[in-house]
C-alpha cells in the first residue's frame, strides 16, 4: 500500500503527463477562432449576385433546350423522306448502341439477327418527329419499323414476323431492291 504523499505525487505526476500528452497533440492542429452568432449571421447576409432567371446559378447551368421545330407537318414531311430513301428505317428511344427502352432494344436486336443494316432515328432528342411518327403511321406507340417506305410495326408485330421468317422475307425484298 502506498503513503498518502505517494498517492498524491503519484496523482500529480499522472495529470502533469496528461496534460503535456494534450498540449503535444494539440500542438500539432491549427483552430480557427471561434465566430460569435453576430458575424455568422452577417456573413450568411452578405449580397449574392442573382442571374436573369433570378437565381443564385450562372446561365452557363440553367437548362439548356433543343433547337427544333415544333411544326409536326414540317415532321411528316421529314419522315416521308426518311422511309423514302432508308429502305429499312427504325423510330427508336435512343441509337442502336445504346437503346432507352426495352422495346427498341428488342427491335434493335431482331435486327442485329438478321444481318440487315438499318438507318434509326432517335425520337428523344426531336420531339416533333416523335409526335409526326405516330401520326404519319397512326400508330401511338415507338419503336416503329418501316421497310421499303412502308410502316411494318412495332415490337410486337416484329417480333411475331421474326419468330415466323415473315421479317426475313420482308427484310430479303429490302435488300435486292437496294441493291438495284
Amino acid at each position: 500500500m502506498l503513503s498518502r504523499t505517494a498517492a498524491t505525487l503519484l496523482r500529480r505526476q499522472s495529470a502533469a503527463v496528461a496534460t503535456r500528452s494534450f498540449s503535444a497533440a494539440a500542438a500539432q492542429f491549427r483552430f480557427a477562432p471561434a465566430r460569435s452568432p453576430a458575424s455568422a449571421a452577417s456573413a450568411s447576409l452578405a449580397p449574392r449576385r442573382r442571374f436573369s432567371d433570378g437565381s443564385g446559378s450562372h446561365d452557363d447551368f440553367a437548362p439548356q433546350k433543343k433547337a427544333v421545330s415544333d411544326d409536326v407537318d414540317e415532321a411528316i414531311e421529314m419522315i416521308k423522306q426518311h422511309v423514302k430513301e432508308n429502305p429499312v428505317m427504325l423510330y427508336m428511344k435512343g441509337n442502336p448502341k445504346m437503346p432507352m427502352c426495352g422495346f427498341s432494344a428488342t427491335i434493335v436486336q431482331t435486327l442485329s439477327a438478321e444481318g440487315v443494316d438499318f438507318s434509326s432515328v432517335n425520337v428523344l432528342d426531336y420531339p416533333s418527329i416523335r409526335e409526326g411518327v405516330k401520326k404519319f403511321a397512326s400508330w401511338p406507340t415507338i419503336p416503329q419499323l418501316y421497310i421499303n417506305g412502308e410502316f411494318v410495326g412495332g415490337n410486337d408485330i416484329v417480333s411475331e414476323m421474326h419468330a415466323s421468317g415473315e421479317l426475313k422475307e420482308l427484310l430479303a425484298e429490302a435488300k435486292a431492291i437496294k441493291e438495284e
